[in-house]
């Protein structure tokens, strides 16, 4: 552990800096050539040093408030994921040809893309009881089995699940807070600002439209694709390019063909996420098989298949979507036989299909710009691990294997996912 992590914990990346100090921070990540060589560390290192001040001002409110609240959502957003959207951001600045004088300003605003990130996870694992968030009790769970009050099996209405919402809200209060330091490091503060509110925006209003498809039972594909646009592939490629690009002061077509190669590969990965939802391999996704057939997620998977069950008039097959998806109760047998269903009506097929046209679309859109090739290319490889292939040449993509039960993919493809 490094000395004077703060709250004890651990980043799986080597610190950036030898001390953790204001001073030394702001030495190590004003050199764009030092981050370049660790993203995931330098953003780390920024958020460990603004976190520890975030602590203090909680304990200052109240220190129970502080343990059981701030330093769970610090120890979520340092030991947090693999900074894919950070990094994504940071490439797409270098890309524009940034430099020593946005690096500072591209760090601040990654770390508070990672704090808008970390409120989002807690809320989803409060609004789909999710017990688990990364191999670890979500923090609605750790707070309700710290004081017993797990009393539902869904966490709403638990003192957990109230106490998670509000960790999400502070993180979420952290990251404005966050931002508006950065935007004071940097000349494009109008556009930045206007980006982040409609990044804000579009988040929650994917999070709700994936709530009301579950509540509703849409089966409307074009549905399911939009909430995934605003829930999952804006937020999560599109528009961290963005913030990069007009961080380095990019010119407006270039802006735009980031956001675009951005849109499609975020589209992809949400795909991606919804067949590992379905066939992932518990050993690598860390929750069963079948797990969002039974929470009744409103997948573009699942809405393919009802689509091609109607239009061959396939009754049985729409019968056991209707009775095994959003079925709690429902057995093994049950949810292996849907996922039969989803191998042999194409439904998988044509989502890997869809998969792969996005991602040489995302591919195609980068080599079209005047970009620096050496940050591109860590831009397609970003892109093209979060959608489940092989890391390869920006030229190319690979689908995974789709011929058995568990799609086999890259465990770096899976363990930034989210």
């Amino acid at each position: 552990m490094h000395p004077g992590r703060i709250g004890g914990t651990e980043s799986e990346e080597e610190p950036l800096c030898p001390t953790t100090g204001s001073k030394e921070t702001a030495m190590c990540t004003s050199d764009p050539l030092l981050v370049d060589r660790n993203v995931p560390a330098a953003v780390s290192t920024v958020l460990e040093e603004l976190l520890r001040c975030h602590l203090n001002e909680s304990s200052a409110a109240h220190k129970r408030f502080a343990s059981d609240i701030g330093e769970r959502v610090v120890t979520f957003t340092v030991k947090g994921g693999r900074r894919r959207r950070s990094q994504l951001l940071w490439w797409s600045m270098r890309a524009c040809g940034g430099g020593p004088p946005e690096s500072e300003a591209t760090l601040r605003t990654a770390a508070a893309v990672e704090l808008i990130q970390t409120c989002a996870l807690i809320h989803d694992d409060v609004m789909d009881g999710s017990a688990l968030r990364r191999g670890h009790p979500s923090v609605h769970a750790a707070v309700d089995q710290q004081y017993g009050t797990l009393n539902r099996r869904r966490p709403f209405g638990t003192f957990g699940g109230a106490a998670a919402v509000l960790a999400g809200d502070l993180a979420l209060a952290w990251a404005d807070d966050t931002f508006v330091e950065a935007l004071a490091r940097t000349p494009h503060a109008t556009e930045l600002g206007r980006v982040w509110r409609v990044m804000r925006t579009e988040m929650v209003a994917g999070q709700y439209l994936d709530l009301h498809a579950q509540a509703t039972g849409s089966r409307s594909p074009g549905r399911a694709m939009r909430a995934a646009v605003l829930k999952t592939a804006q937020y999560s490629a599109a528009h961290p390019m963005t913030l990069g690009a007009i961080l380095a002061g990019a010119d407006h077509d270039v802006v735009r063909r980031l956001r675009s190669a951005g849109l499609c590969a975020g589209m992809a990965f949400q795909l991606h996420d919804d067949l590992m939802g379905a066939f992932g391999d518990p050993a690598v996704t860390g929750k069963p098989a079948g797990e969002d057939l039974r929470e009744g997620k409103a997948t573009y998977l699942v809405a393919v298949a009802r689509s091609i069950g109607m239009r061959k008039g396939d009754m049985e097959a729409l019968r056991l979507l209707d009775e095994v998806v959003g079925s709690l109760d429902a057995t093994e047998d049950e949810v292996a036989r849907v996922l039969d269903l989803l191998v042999a009506s194409g439904a998988r097929d044509r989502v890997a299909a869809r998969i792969e046209r996005l991602c040489s679309r995302s591919m195609a859109i980068l080599r079209s710009g005047q970009l620096s090739s050496r940050a591109t290319s860590h831009i397609s490889r970003l892109l093209l691990e979060s959608c489940g292939f092989a890391e390869s040449a920006p030229s190319t993509c690979t689908a995974a294997p789709r011929t058995h039960r568990f799609v086999e993919v890259p465990t770096s493809a899976i363990g930034g996912a989210r």
